[in-house]
């Protein structure tokens, strides 16, 4: 089997996030052929892309106005998660800023209806929270309006079709968000979601009429389905059960009531699309003739005839179709270039699932190289992060350079994942963390028992939580491992909620646990105070300019494993945040792993 250098699929594109122009005949899009995300124009499908942004960081969105040949924006420095907003023409000629406050987040939300005015939650006053501005399109810097003062972590869902309201989601943790609705005249904040115990609100969109909200909840449910909430009494109406499944990435466009969402089926996507015909009523209009994988949300064209959608699967990289709402035909417009990689050369997982300590099933996807040797194959656990995260089966550039270098790939979805529903999401709170950590284990001891496997030669690999998740593995388990590779993981629960930004810490306590009721117990799962038991070669990735995970967490666990005489490399980048999104800094963030698990696996 022929070879491939990584630099090579670390060059494969994406194209995600689509958006149609005012007209429904310009689609723009975000892909990485400059080594980070800038916005693209095409005017017809396969035709040349054009380029419309020429920044050295990254672009987090693209919005079209509604009327107008003009995009917004948002670009961060470094990866420090502060956005700021741009305009700009149509044809990529000028950038304007429309926000000066470099300090401060700001999350979108949206064009009014004529693209006069556009609103954002942002944390300018506080840096613990975000409160809610409108600004004209014609304003710029600091002339935005504060239309809602904020005292926890908000955002905008969008405007009311006549413009007079605004759709806010105030989330207080992963699991638990609330939707009020901000009446720009009179200032009043409606909440429009009380409830007891825990329910999450996704993809809030408003109805056609302006009555109603249509949206996706598991409030007195355990996966996420699709609802009509009336504005009026409050009375929240089913409009598609979730059933074992969560209905995700509801996009419905309001002038016409047509509407897209997607079924999140063992992490494949199934499409529907669909209008309404009543309040809760609706007639499916065509199942989309889409590549097996996972879809984003949908952007419909000016009447709704068409949408387009980013699609991707573990052997197709990401790239943007656009459906006939009516038929289902799907086309192609863009074509991200996989590098001259042969795609018959990616490899596509099974689903599997083993048996966890506690007789659970865990899910899993595994990817095995096609010349695997009986019994010589060595295995990296991926591990992802959030926890309330899931291994989807799309495509990954790492995952296919180590199959074609002759590793397995085991990507387990452990208790405490999202896509199984409310229960399994709640299996790894607080004190019973280190149960997710112990399916890991599960998962190692069903890889040793696959005829394909090495079981001296398994590497634990994960980012974020799932660096955490790498480090416990370590801690926990030492002789399962041949080595570790954390990337921006956590080392130090303790540290890390007292780091991480001020914005982000409630929401992250609900799930880990609070510094002042079990601080004792987070010193006592924390990696670094078991870095003793540590006997694998570990490699520490990690960005300088990180607001999730400080940049302290790798720094004092490579210190401290090296301390014991573990063999510990560590590589910090000073322009990236929490993760790394400059192509150079992914070709040597990479090339360092592959090195470093040459030398030791």
């Amino acid at each position: 089997m022929t070879t491939y250098d990584f630099q090579r699929y670390l060059n494969v594109r994406n194209a995600t996030a689509p958006s149609f122009g005012p007209a429904g005949d310009r689609l723009s899009f975000l892909m990485d052929t400059t080594g980070v995300p800038q916005v693209w124009r095409l005017d017809e499908p396969g035709a040349w892309p054009r380029q419309l942004t020429f920044e050295d960081e990254r672009i987090t969105f693209a919005s079209w106005s509604p009327e107008r040949d003009e995009l917004a924006f948002g670009m961060d420095h470094g990866g420090n998660e502060r956005t700021q907003l741009f305009l700009l023409d149509g044809d990529g000629e000028t950038v304007t800023p429309l926000t000066d406050t470099p300090e401060a987040i700001h999350y979108w939300g949206g064009w009014n209806s004529d693209g006069s005015a556009f609103a954002f939650a942002a944390n300018r006053r506080d840096e613990s929270v975000f409160d809610v501005y409108v600004q004209g399109r014609d304003e710029r810097g600091d002339d935005a309006e504060l239309v809602h003062e904020g005292d926890g972590w908000l955002s905008v869902a969008g405007w009311s079709p006549d413009d007079s309201r605004l759709a806010v989601v105030e989330s207080r943790s992963s699991f638990d968000q609330d939707v009020y609705v901000l009446d720009l005249e009179t200032r009043d904040f409606d909440h429009v979601t009380p409830h007891e115990g825990e329910a999450r609100y996704h993809d809030v969109n408003w109805s056609p009429d302006g009555e109603a909200l249509y949206l996706s909840t598991d409030r007195d449910a355990d996966t996420r389905y699709l609802a009509r909430l009336d504005l009026d009494d409050r009375d929240l109406a089913v409009v598609e059960e979730g059933g074992d499944w969560n209905v995700e990435n509801v996009s419905l466009d309001e002038d016409t009531g047509r509407f897209v969402f997607g079924r999140n089926v063992d992490g494949y996507t199934e499409l529907t699309v669909a209008e309404l015909t009543g309040e809760t009523a609706y007639r499916e209009l065509s199942t989309p003739d889409l590549p097996r994988g996972v879809t984003g949300g949908a952007a419909f064209d000016d009447d709704a005839g068409r949408f387009a959608v980013p699609v991707a699967g573990s052997d197709e990289n990401t790239n943007v179709h656009v459906v006939d709402a009516e038929t289902g035909e799907a086309e192609r417009w863009t074509d991200a270039a996989t590098a001259g990689l042969p795609k018959e050369s990616f490899v596509s997982p099974d689903l599997v699932r083993y048996e966890s300590f506690d007789e659970r099933e865990i899910p899993a996807f595994f990817s095995v190289p096609e010349d695997a040797t009986e019994g010589e194959t060595p295995v990296i656990v991926s591990i992802h992060g959030g926890p309330e995260s899931q291994r989807r089966p799309s495509f990954n550039p790492v995952k296919q350079y180590f199959l074609n270098r002759g590793y397995a790939y085991f990507e387990p979805n452990v208790r405490g994942s999202s896509g199984y529903g409310k229960a399994y999401t709640h299996l790894d709170d607080v004190r019973k963390r280190m149960d997710s950590v112990a399916d890991i284990e599960a998962g190692v001891e069903w890889l040793g028992d696959h005829p394909a496997v090495d079981p001296d030669r398994i590497v634990a690999m994960g980012g974020s939580y799932g660096g955490f998740m790498v480090l416990a593995a370590l801690t926990e388990y030492p002789d399962l491992w041949a080595a570790g590779v954390d990337v921006v993981g956590i080392a130090n629960f303790v540290t890390f909620l007292e780091n991480t930004g001020d914005w982000r810490r409630e929401h992250r306590e609900a799930e880990y646990g609070s510094l002042d009721d079990d601080r004792e117990f987070l010193e006592s799962i924390s990696p670094i105070n078991n870095v003793e038991n540590i006997r694998a070669p570990l490699l520490v990735l990690h960005g300088a300019n990180d607001p999730r995970v400080p940049v302290g967490e790798a720094e004092q666990i490579a210190d401290e494993a090296a301390e014991q005489g573990v063999p510990v490399e560590k590589l910090i980048f000073d322009d990236e945040g929490h993760g790394f999104s400059k192509l150079e800094n992914r070709i040597e963030a990479y090339t360092t792993v592959a090195d470093f698990l040459d030398e030791h696996v």
